[in-house]
């Protein structure tokens, strides 16, 4: 049998320590001996040699020398080791050099705590660690709680209703248009004024409900939050969204308060809640993927503080801009990197890390270009052009178009009688399947052929300016070759391959294994992207092979190298220093100078190098080769090939029925006109996808629950867990951040969560296996994910937090991790695998450790004159 439920080592000794410490741990120091005891009950063996090394030697894994951290925390006589330390110093004796501890005894409580009163390198200004941290904040009342999620419900039935009547006036008004011209122009005319109306509401209501954001706090739930709130939905729901990386995105930011300067340029889609406290200079560049809300949630509280950016400072590739920091004229953040609370880059630096901190590598991989007034304008204006003339005409006119040309499709889709005739829904049947199906087959042959097209247009390696053609054919090809829904069916499967060469990967001679790529793989052009020979790549991969500037942008290759193993969130610059055979950590910094490396591992922002595999991830080797290899992936074929049918015909029938319910709207809005049918069909489509993908949850669950497992991906057991992934999609969970009913779906899904739990974006990727206690805040980008897998070996396991716990922006927590009560996690922190958290810390970094804290703040209660929070000012 290749796979069996998770074994954790049996309970290991307690506090005290044994009286043949000495003789058990084969040390020779009474140090070394309490480490090796600690060590050998982990490992649940007899004896642990000083210098033996913990991987090579002694077989452990990150897994099992996670718990050896958490027990030694848990003794009084033993000082902090962290997951860096050992990775560091893997043997005893080194950890004891490395900690710099006496060696003529164990450190005592007042050498350990005198240790830890010292923050962590790297910490920002301003911060106090857990013991500092000041008292947690009163709990929310139930009726805040409810009252909120109502107003909320409230609001989204009024938007919807406002929407309902612009859309059938609008409709009405197209279709009485004379022939196709008419029908057109008033398209045109109806597009433009929509347009303009749906960014101006944003920008109004932002100024009408907050007025201008301060730094400041407010309690989750209150009235002050709802104002917050509905300002923050309607912001990132604006179609202004479309234009990310424009001139006329950082007009629409500055329309709603915050100050850019001339040249500056933000390719990120997280857009800013509070812009009014967003500063950017002259000829700064923020790329893609980067948090800078000048928002986070914290221990039940909302906090807006201030993100300020020099003049020409840059900011890579999936960062974390906590409130509260700087950077000066020309400053540098690398990718994957972050800056806390407080923390400052001055002027001229280049810094990088989780928090950051002072490096010498230049992250600006591409010089200026001349990019003047005039070439904005006209970008600007072209792509209003192409909105508005040809885009949103075509959809808004088609049908009304088609029911001038083809009158008979009208009494089609309106039979008497309509809703009760069996022979509307075989006909909506029919029309689905070939709409649905037909509409995936000419998407999957325009992504093959017509951004091969446009390649041919972009020189690699040739520096061009933004906001001319070149940059709208690169955006064009960029937004083609990256169909989610498409990476999603073909992931975790040998069909993947197939489609990453046919869009252009250069994936050279395959090693076919079954999971060469997750379900989670983009880039900016596919037709520069290279993977070895032998490498698997698992979810959130993204490769960088567009560098951008403030005014320029440049086509590069990435490459990848061979008999290599990516894991989760990892971000691949072109520029990358990785050879062959190496294994990149999820959440790991990338280094882009310094010698190339080859056969190692890599962990941590900034990276630091680990073993590149244990003795224990070898136990599944044998089933990798030779005709074992041949039989089992010839059934995980079938398997996977059953999966993906599953996911069409699945996506099918929810396709179907939402098309059902739209009809339905339409035919009684035309037999007893008013809004409500139109109105609630938003609505009903929401209450129906929630409750379609629940139930398929439900039943994938109750006929094969989710398990802590250590298999082989050649098992059948990972190859239901696959089938979990793909048929189980909770992206409709994004309409339900910051609101009561996020928990409410969470809990339907097979989550043990708590009572009042702010979530504000967390993804949760094994939902029955994770636990979350009363009172947890949940920022944007947390994920919790209950598994990994590591070249052919798959691992899973429970995760939980306990009561009041926060998890910062960006936050990832791995499986076998324990969280306690009131423990806080910083912003873009990893929390490796079997971590412990105890109860009250602050942890943070990459890989997290204590001492990395973030303030506890008091809750600002709303003054009971009505008066608004000096945040909300």
């Amino acid at each position: 049998m290749t796979c069996n439920s998770f074994e954790k080592p049996a309970a290991g000794i307690d506090s005290a320590p044994r009286t043949d410490a000495a003789a058990a741990g084969g040390g020779d120091t009474p140090t070394e001996a309490l480490l090796a005891d600690v060590l050998a009950g982990v490992l649940r063996t007899e004896r642990v040699p000083a210098d033996g090394n913990f991987f090579t030697d002694l077989g452990a894994d990150s897994m099992v020398m996670a718990q050896f951290c958490a027990r030694v925390r848990k003794r009084d006589d033993l000082p902090t080791v962290s997951m860096k330390d050992v990775y560091r110093s893997p043997t005893i004796r080194g950890l004891v050099a490395e900690l710099d501890l006496p060696q003529g005894g164990p450190a005592t409580a007042a050498d350990r705590s005198g240790a830890s009163a010292e923050p962590a390198t790297g910490a920002p200004a301003g911060v106090t660690s857990g013991a500092e941290a000041s008292e947690a904040p009163a709990g929310v009342r139930t009726w805040q709680y409810v009252l909120c999620g109502a107003l909320q419900l409230l609001f989204f039935l009024g938007m919807s209703f406002l929407a309902a009547l612009v859309l059938t006036r609008g409709y009405e008004w197209i279709r009485d248009g004379s022939g196709p011209a008419g029908i057109y122009l008033r398209s045109a005319l109806f597009a433009g004024a929509g347009f303009t109306a749906l960014c101006l509401v944003s920008v109004v209501a932002k100024w009408l409900l907050v007025g201008r954001f301060r730094p400041g706090r407010f309690p989750v739930w209150s009235f002050g939050y709802l104002r917050f709130w509905c300002v923050k939905a309607l912001i990132r729901t604006s179609p202004m969204r479309l234009f990310v990386g424009t001139p006329l995105y950082v007009l629409y930011l500055r329309a709603l308060g915050a100050k850019i300067g001339r040249d500056a340029a933000i390719f990120s889609r997280n857009v800013p809640v509070c812009p009014d406290l967003l500063t950017v200079g002259e000829g700064a560049v923020i790329r893609k993927d980067v948090f800078f809300s000048c928002y986070r949630a914290h221990d039940g509280v909302i906090e807006t503080g201030p993100v300020t950016l020099g003049r020409d400072a840059t900011v890579s590739e999936q960062t974390v801009l906590d409130i509260g920091t700087s950077m000066g004229d020309g400053a540098q953040l690398g990718h994957a990197s972050s800056l806390h609370r407080g923390q400052h880059v001055p002027a001229g630096e280049s810094w990088h890390g989780s928090p950051a901190q002072p490096t010498t590598t230049d992250f600006r991989a591409v010089e200026a270009a001349p990019c003047g007034s005039l070439r904005k304008v006209l970008y600007t204006v072209a792509q209003l052009l192409l909105l508005l003339g040809v885009y949103l005409p075509v959809a808004l006119g088609g049908l009304g178009l088609l029911f001038v040309v083809l009158p008979q499709l009208d009494a089609l889709l309106n039979p008497e009688p309509a809703l009760t005739s069996p022979g509307f829904y075989l006909d909506a049947l029919i029309a689905s399947f070939v709409a649905f199906f037909g509409g995936l087959l000419a998407a999957l042959v325009t992504v093959n052929t017509v951004p091969r097209v446009l390649r041919r247009l972009i020189e690699p390696g040739r520096v061009y300016p933004l906001f001319g053609v070149h940059h709208g054919l690169q955006r064009a090809l960029t937004r083609m070759t990256n169909i989610r829904f498409f990476v999603l069916l073909f992931g975790d499967s040998s069909a993947i391959v197939h489609y990453l060469r046919g869009l252009g990967y250069d994936l050279g001679r395959v090693e076919q294994t079954g999971s060469n790529f997750g379900s989670l793989v983009k880039h900016d052009t596919p037709y520069l992207s290279r993977v070895g020979t032998g490498t698997m790549v698992a979810d959130g991969l993204s490769v960088i092979n567009a560098d951008f500037s403030s005014t320029s942008f440049r086509f590069s290759r990435a490459s990848i190298g061979a008999s290599s193993f990516l894991g989760n969130n990892i971000v691949y610059p072109a520029r990358s220093r990785i050879g062959d055979n190496c294994l990149l950590a999820t959440k790991v910094m990338v280094p882009v100078d310094g010698p190339v490396r080859h056969d190692v591992g890599l962990l941590g922002s900034p990276s630091f190098e680990i073993p590149r595999t244990v003795m224990r991830d070898k136990r599944f080797d044998h089933l990798a080769t030779g005709d074992e290899l041949r039989r089992r992936l010839g059934a995980k074929n079938k398997h996977n090939a059953l999966t993906a049918t599953l996911y069409l015909l699945m996506r099918w029938i929810h396709f179907y029925v939402v098309a059902l319910i739209a009809m339905a709207a339409v035919d009684l809005y035309h037999h007893t006109p008013g809004l409500t049918p139109i109105a609630l069909a938003s609505l009903v489509t929401l209450l129906f996808t929630v409750v379609y993908y629940a139930l398929i949850e439900r039943i994938i669950t109750r006929v094969r629950p989710l398990r802590p497992l250590y298999c082989s991906i050649y098992d059948l057991s990972f190859w239901r867990h696959e089938r979990f992934w793909k048929l189980t999609t909770h992206r409709y969970m994004q309409l339900f951040n910051g609101t009561p009913f996020k928990s409410l779906v969470w809990r339907l899904l097979g989550v043990r969560i708590g009572r009042r739990v702010f979530d504000d974006g967390c993804s949760l990727i094994e939902r029955s296996l994770v636990s979350i206690g009363d009172g947890c805040t949940l920022n944007a980008g947390t994920v919790i994910q209950c598994h990994s897998q590591e070249d052919g070996a798959f691992k899973s396991d429970r995760a939980t937090l306990g009561a009041g716990v926060t998890l910062g922006v960006g936050a990832f927590v791995h499986y076998g991790t324990t969280v306690g009560d009131n423990a806080r996690l910083a912003a873009d922190s990893f929390l490796m695998k079997g971590e412990e958290v105890p109860a009250g810390e602050s942890w943070g970094g990459n890989p997290a450790r204590e001492g990395v804290a973030v303030r506890r703040v008091p809750v600002c209660r709303e003054p009971a004159d009505g008066r608004r929070p000096a945040a909300l000012r």
